[in-house]
């Protein structure tokens, strides 16, 4: 009986300790999870425009509320609004948590305005096969001439000297970064101390970054970031659907879209979709296009393309819509090509030419086939076939005020109306034919 229990207290005291033993496991790894450092990565993609600035400033507040230990921005731009450049420059000055610019991954670019926001993080690092420089700025109307260029390149030359004296980095190479569009690789950025960091990936960046001290908001701090916890601070959807509108394709497109639904929707009084459509288009193409390093002369000319395939379906003959076509591409070519120097900080942006030829095409066939269709209904005589039409009774589909919509014999057609207006659903009779253009009068049951 003796053996029997002792045998049992062992079992009792084995299991009492491998309980013991997995506790305190247990207990370490959520302590470990509790002191491990917290490091918060976001990502500026892209042109730098407001609707980056306004992430970075949520980031920068997601981590400081989060209390990570620092906050690292993936770079990879080919410039920006000196605008929104500035202001992500103070969001970084007034941060409370340290800044870590790492222009990754391999050829990747901090481009013009990417050198601004590089220059103004508490430690700058760069991935091997990248490069940083060619900070010439460029204002967004695409204009600066003689004295205001020179303006804006001094300011933003001073703008980067500044940076570069709080952060401890090459002044110099800034100021020529600005001036000449000076670029340089990450190897060749790292000798002249344009950053403090080369980097292979996240977790090699953070293992060099731990222990260095950076000075943020007048205070030293010591980076805690060697075995971190990385949070990834994504764009939220308004954020990225507006960030992905500044694409220079997208504009042009959606202007092209939108102009075109209107003009279905002058020449179809009352469809209502085409008009709709082209005024949402038209606001979002606006949007995009005062995000962008516009050239207004060029958005002038895509317009003028547009009206002179317009006018085209009033007169005979494709002269003007060949005109149109020259000037529509003469305008999307030049859309985002200033004429005049441009200013530091901006992108070099452009529109594919496969996009321009595409839109081109698309363009001049919408306009051929609706003067075809036009001069056709202009010229047609009154064929036999429209004799059964005529005394017809019908219902209007759209208002009559005097042209609209009618449906006539299960069949949709064109109408006029000889006593305007004609509501929609009221009943109609065809009095004569002009064409293929009904005659329609309100029918006399009408109440």
């Amino acid at each position: 009986m003796n053996s029997k229990r002792d045998r049992a207290a062992r079992r009792v005291l084995v299991a009492l300790w491998v309980a013991i033993a997995l506790a305190s496991v247990s207990f370490s790894w959520l302590y470990a999870q509790s002191t491990a450092p917290k490091v918060d990565v976001a990502t500026i993609d892209g042109v730098v425009d407001p609707f980056t600035e306004g992430y970075v400033e949520r980031v920068i507040n997601v981590a400081t509320e989060d209390g990570a230990n620092a906050l690292v921005f993936q770079l990879d731009t080919p410039g920006g609004q000196l605008d929104a450049t500035r202001t992500i420059v103070e969001h970084f000055f007034e941060s409370p948590v340290p800044i870590i610019v790492y222009v990754s991954p391999s050829g990747a670019r901090a481009g013009s305005a990417g050198v601004f926001i590089t220059y103004a993080a508490h430690l700058a690092a760069m991935a091997p096969g990248t490069n940083i420089g060619a900070a010439s700025p460029v204002a967004m109307t695409g204009e600066l001439t003689g004295t205001m260029q020179s303006k804006v390149t001094n300011d933003s030359a001073a703008l980067i000297r500044s940076i570069a004296t709080q952060r401890g980095r090459n002044a110099q190479w800034g100021e020529d970064a600005v001036r000449s569009a000076a670029a340089i690789t990450d190897q060749e950025a790292l000798q002249k101390g344009a950053i403090e960091i080369v980097a292979t990936d996240l977790n090699d960046l953070l293992n060099q970054a731990h222990g260095r001290t950076v000075k943020v908001q007048n205070r030293d701090v010591t980076l805690n970031t060697r075995g971190a916890s990385i949070r990834q601070v994504e764009m939220n959807f308004f954020e990225q659907f507006f960030h992905i509108l500044l694409d220079p394709n997208i504009a042009l497109i959606l202007l092209n879209i939108g102009s075109l639904a209107l003009i279905v929707e002058l020449y179809n009084p009352g469809a209502v979709i085409p008009a709709v459509v082209g005024i949402i288009c038209l606001t979002l193409a606006a949007v995009a296009l005062f995000g962008l390093p516009t050239n207004w002369a060029a958005v002038f000319l895509i317009l003028v393309g547009i009206g002179m395939m317009v006018l085209d379906i009033k007169v005979t003959g494709f002269t003007l819509t060949i005109g149109g076509i020259i000037a529509f591409l003469l305008g999307a070519f030049f859309l985002f090509r200033p004429i005049t120097p441009p200013e530091p900080t901006a992108p070099d942006v452009s529109v594919s030419p496969f996009v321009i030829g595409g839109l081109a095409l698309f363009t001049a066939s919408f306009f051929i086939f609706i003067i075809g269709a036009a001069l056709r209904s202009r010229n047609a005589p009154v064929i036999m076939g429209m004799k059964p039409y005529l005394g017809a009774d019908g219902i209007a589909r759209t208002i009559l005020n005097p042209q609209g919509t009618v449906m006539v014999k299960s069949e949709e057609w064109t109408a006029i109306a000889q006593d305007p207006p004609i509501n929609p659903g009221e009943a109609v009779k065809v009095v004569a034919t002009e064409g293929l253009i009904l005659l329609v009068q309100r029918a006399t049951d009408n109440k």
